[in-house]
């Protein structure tokens, strides 16, 4: 019998990278419906762009999350401002509670814990696409958000909260939204800082010149 090797058939290799690339695309292809669920796969929060919310606000609601995740208690917040958030399902707008459900099965692929969505007109909450009816009657009777963004930020820090204190797990309150100007204002402090720097090395480099000429 010959000792020597065949080389792995090209078609066998090509099939199998096909396979490989149908299998990992299968969450995805469930999370193409709306942004939420594209963002949710990894991320604790999704924050619509369109709402105008500072990058501080959106800081303070992840870290609530985190804060509640750090002491035990998992969840991952949506926030919905307007039709235009849910992508390709406008119909369930102004439908926390559907909605909730139906973007916990969005991600049951890759996440399975609890889910708080948030809407102008109120509160959604499931786990794995089903409803949680003692955490929903918990979050329906907190006031309706409203609509704006910073509003919807501070009813997900509330409902977080909440939800959490209902399971033994106290979350501090991550500071008020709406204080900061985000990171626009960051970025003015920044260029600030950066131009006074530059005035002090080129004042030291211009007294420095002149001693060496008086010297």
């Amino acid at each position: 019998m010959s000792n020597v090797k065949r080389p792995f058939p090209l078609a066998v290799l090509a099939a199998l990278v096909v396979l490989f690339a149908a299998l990992a695309a299968v969450p995805l292809a469930r999370a193409d419906g709306d942004p939420a669920s594209d963002y949710l796969l990894s991320r604790s929060t999704f924050v619509p762009p369109d709402l105008g919310i500072s990058t501080a606000d959106a800081a303070r609601l992840a870290a609530t999350v985190e804060t509640a995740r750090s002491r035990g208690y998992v969840i991952r917040v949506a926030l919905i401002g307007s039709a235009y958030d849910l992508g390709s399902v406008v119909s369930l707008n102004r439908m926390p509670k559907k909605y909730a459900q139906f973007l916990g099965e969005e991600l049951e692929f890759v996440y399975r814990g609890r889910l708080l969505v948030v809407m102008p007109n109120g509160f959604g909450v499931s786990r794995a696409g089903k409803a949680l009816p003692a955490q929903q009657k918990l979050v329906d009777r907190l006031a309706a958000p409203g609509a704006g963004g910073p509003r919807l930020v501070q009813a997900g820090i509330d409902g977080v909260r909440a939800l959490a204190a209902a399971a033994g797990v106290q979350v501090p309150p991550p500071g008020a939204v709406g204080a900061s100007g985000g990171g626009s204002s960051t970025l003015v402090w920044g260029l600030g800082g950066g131009a006074v720097a530059l005035a002090l090395l080129l004042a030291g480099g211009f007294l420095a010149l002149r001693r060496r000429r008086a010297a």
